[in-house]
């Protein structure tokens, strides 16, 4: 397993569409597992999350649709296709994920698949006691989701073993 030094991506909140997003960076690693199963990177995937205090939690697609998380931070381990995925609400930036990425979303990042292979698949974890509230953007319910975001607790660990404490504890 490979653990490069992440990409970071800051999305600011979005008030036309009332999508929160976060002051802390999204977190992008590339290629870091380069097994060629499909399922023994999922597997992989959800031993490096458990191993470093995210238990997995699912093995799925990403929505079509924009939405975030008010409840709780959340990684992503892509093992099998790639998508065209948009990050920060129906604003937001695009970005491709492939094989072997993983992406760590802070609480209250908008994210959706804009275009994906028939097969991606995805694995899914959350910190112990998170708990994912599925939202949508309401510019009326921003600020009550912008407290929602703020009240997560950061993760004791980076979920791949990255620099995600240090990244975030410097930003929060």
């Amino acid at each position: 397993m490979n653990t490069p030094q992440p990409e970071t991506l800051y999305v600011d909140s979005d008030e036309t569409t009332g999508y929160p997003n976060s002051p802390l960076p999204v977190l992008i690693y590339r290629d870091v597992i380069d097994t060629p199963d499909p399922e023994a990177r999922a597997a992989t995937f959800e031993a490096i999350f458990k191993r470093h205090g995210w238990p997995p939690s699912w093995r799925y697609h990403l929505y079509d649709f924009d939405h975030f998380h008010s409840t709780a931070h959340e990684v992503l381990g892509i093992f099998r296709g790639q998508a065209r995925a948009r990050l920060g609400g129906p604003n937001g930036r695009e970005l491709m994920l492939c094989v072997g990425d993983v992406l760590v979303l802070p609480a209250g990042v908008g994210h959706a698949s804009l275009e994906a292979d028939d097969d991606f698949c995805m694995v899914g974890a959350y910190p112990p006691g998170q708990n994912p509230a599925i939202e949508r953007g309401d510019p009326a319910q921003l600020e009550a989701a912008k407290a929602r975001v703020a009240s997560v607790a950061l993760p004791e660990n980076d979920p791949v073993g990255g620099s995600l404490t240090s990244l975030w504890r410097q930003d929060a």
